[in-house]
């Protein structure tokens, strides 16, 4: 499934970045690629695409170059109905795409399932990475038996509804409620017009691996295990302190795994903490890369 209706769509100017599509595996992805520079990689996570990112495109780009890819099945990028949404995919496509981009020295940013696919990108690209900057994800294989926050949805029989409800999903991850506005409900809901357009948005959820029979435990116990690969280079941990889904017990987890890594809290911010405080979190992220 194409998406050329979204190709040229700025969402009431709200994200006018000319669109780049690169075939990747059989589709075509889409990704944001402005302004010139060191490079800055932003990651997204479920169920966001480069929207989420505009104002750090608009105000990074300024002095970088700042490349933004949607994953499979999201924003702009095509929705195939033959390939697996699992981890290995889209770390893949991913890989494929900036590997094409002739990088290096790259800022990644990562949040959500950016972070396994970010993160899991730099653990087998270490030489192409200078900094890391974490917001609000995690790295990891549940216990065999444990309860992912979904599994009541599916025992309920409402998984599908409550998945295909993107701009409640969106509304229900932002702790400042007035940063909402009708053209960014319009334009995270506008990739998912039917249900053949949600089969990302459905695999997701359900691609966080519990017990190492599942199908992305090998992937993640791989990127897991190599996290010290990158302890060496300059990172930043930035955590919206509302977020229902990681929650902030999260930070002390991330300050093992990298002990010396700067922390920024955001106290007013919830899962989406891009929506809900761009306006302070990318002066943190100028100043890590101007200080780095």
């Amino acid at each position: 499934m194409k998406r050329e209706y979204l190709r040229d769509e700025t969402f009431e100017g709200t994200f006018p970045y000319k669109p780049h599509y690169k075939k990747i595996n059989g589709f075509q992805m889409h990704y944001v690629d402005e302004g010139k520079g060191e490079p800055i990689v932003l990651f997204h996570g479920m169920p966001t695409w480069g929207y989420l990112y505009r104002n750090f495109i608009e105000t990074l780009s300024k002095s970088n170059r700042v490349i933004v890819p949607d994953q499979m099945g999201f924003g702009k990028s095509d929705v195939p109905q033959d390939k697996p949404y699992i981890l290995k995919q889209h770390l893949e496509n991913s890989t494929k795409l900036l590997l094409g981009l002739n990088l290096h020295d790259i800022t990644l940013i990562v949040q959500d399932w950016g972070g396994p696919i970010g993160i899991g990108f730099g653990v087998h690209n270490p030489d192409m990475i200078k900094r890391l900057v974490i917001m609000n994800t995690s790295i990891g294989v549940m216990r065999e038996g444990s309860k992912p926050w979904y599994q009541p949805l599916i025992e309920k029989g409402i998984y599908e509804s409550f998945i295909s409800d993107i701009a409640g999903l969106i509304k229900s991850g932002i702790y400042n409620k007035n940063q909402i506005t009708d053209s960014m409900l319009k334009a995270y809901s506008a990739p998912f017009p039917n249900r053949e357009s949600l089969i990302g948005a459905f695999a997701w959820p359900k691609d966080i691996p519990v017990g190492d029979s599942h199908p992305s435990a090998e992937t993640m116990h791989y990127i897991w295990q190599n996290l010290d690969i990158l302890k060496e280079k300059e990172k930043i941990l930035i955590w919206g302190m509302k977020d229902p889904i990681f929650p902030t017990k999260m930070i002390a987890w991330w300050d093992k795994i990298y002990p010396r890594i700067e922390k920024f809290e955001i106290e007013n911010a919830s899962h989406f903490l891009q929506e809900d405080a761009p306006q302070k979190i990318i002066p943190i992220i100028q100043n890590f890369i101007n200080e780095s």
